[in-house]
């Protein structure tokens, strides 16, 4: 072999070394502080799969917005970290890869879960963490938690006749985020299915006959001073919480982002689902869930599915649980002691199967302010349930019409 032939081989074979190593590696974002729950479960995968696993952490609200930039440019992720009402728009705009093997392992996980992440029959993402509300009680207040809201109310009642300043159970119910919970137990929904079962932006179910029900059951608690004024409006989450944190409410519906502030405030509380309603059915709510989701510019998408698939078993779920305190939407998880002996873990949990995945169509953004407009103005006495709901979904339609024609 001629000196050029050796020096040609050499070039060719180091140029496939290169390509070869290239394709073993993949970029991971993880959501900020998150990544050791994830530490052990990518170490061994490296190892079985002889590839390199390069982890950053980086806020998971701003995930997708860094892709539209990091992605064509070759310096974005393979895998990243996406919001479940994010995903109708992801798909829309082409960030986001459909995920092959969960057609398959979609059971292994609750189902509300994966449809929260399912858009025209595909499932973009692997859940990996749930989010919704729970009933937190004091305990120096309540000793044990009501099973029912008529119980609840009755004793919401009695607690601001004695004319303390002190309160029962509060709620948020001025938004739609909160009020939705009994909304939907009635009949009430956000959109409609169409013929496939994808969601219908044109059918808006939050001024029906069960939709109306439930706001009516919520107003009962302004219409007989339960709620502080002071809790409505923007600012009301704030006071809200404060209310709670200096012992002057027995409970309130929120969720589990509120638990460190109350703990800070030495708070003994307890945690439960939401409670039982009238008509016997529990409280709902909207799921939030986290996902892994497969960049369209991954450049080994074959190795991100086996790494999603990986780092997904039950061992390295429990362990990413363990480390974070997230609770994870993985049937086999959700059953094990580690969960279900953690009240609030199990309280999540449960409240978590029970919960209707946040609308994940892009439309969904014209739904949150004219519905919290209209709520205010039923519980600040300026409309009746009827003509607000039906005020609020004629804007509804009006901005997602606006917004389907680009306007």
């Amino acid at each position: 072999m001629s000196k050029l032939s050796k020096f040609l081989s050499l070039i060719f074979f180091a140029f496939l070394s290169t390509k070869s190593f290239a394709i073993h590696e993949l970029v991971v974002w993880e959501d900020e502080k998150k990544a050791k729950g994830i530490e052990q479960a990518v170490a061994d995968f490296e190892r079985e799969f002889h590839c390199k696993v390069t982890v950053k952490e980086i806020p998971f609200v701003s995930q997708i917005d860094k892709l539209r930039l990091d992605g064509p440019s070759g310096s974005g992720p393979d895998v990243f970290m996406i919001p479940s009402d994010r995903i109708g728009s992801a798909v829309v705009q082409g960030l986001v890869a459909p995920i092959k093997f969960m057609d398959e392992d979609q059971d292994k996980y609750i189902a509300s879960s994966v449809s929260a992440f399912t858009h025209n029959g595909e499932i973009y993402a692997v859940p990996k963490v749930v989010e919704t509300l729970i009933l937190i009680y004091n305990k120096s207040i309540l000793r044990n938690p009501f099973d029912t809201l008529d119980e609840y109310f009755d004793y919401s009642k009695k607690r601001v006749n004695q004319g303390n300043n002190e309160y029962g159970l509060l709620v948020k119910w001025d938004l739609l985020y909160y009020v939705f919970s009994l909304m939907q137990p009635y009949g009430g929904y956000v959109f409609g299915l169409d013929k496939d079962g994808n969601l219908d932006a044109d059918d808006v179910g939050l001024a029906n006959d069960g939709a109306i029900e439930g706001v009516e059951i919520a107003k009962q608690f302004y219409d007989n001073s339960c709620f502080p004024d002071s809790i409505l409006g923007e600012d009301g989450t704030y006071e809200q919480d404060n209310i709670f944190s200096s012992g002057k409410a027995a409970a309130v519906i929120t969720g589990p982002w509120a638990l460190d502030y109350y703990k800070s405030a030495n708070i003994d509380y307890g945690v439960t689902p939401l409670p039982v309603l009238q008509n016997g059915k529990p409280m709902s709510s909207f799921l939030g869930v986290k996902g892994y989701a497969i960049s369209t510019w991954a450049n080994d998408y074959d190795l991100a599915e086996d790494f999603l698939k990986f780092i997904n078993q039950p061992k390295y779920v429990k362990q990413r649980y363990l480390a974070t305190n997230e609770i994870p939407p993985v049937k086999a998880v959700m059953i094990d002691p580690i969960i279900t002996n953690n009240d609030v873990a199990n309280a999540i949990a449960v409240q978590a199967s029970r919960a209707i995945p946040t609308p994940s169509i892009p439309e969904m953004a014209e739904v949150w302010t004219p519905m919290n407009v209209s709520l205010r103005s039923i519980f600040e006495k300026k409309m009746s349930v009827r003509d607000a709901l039906n005020t609020a979904v004629e804007q509804v339609h009006y901005q997602i019409d606006a917004f389907k024609s680009g306007l």
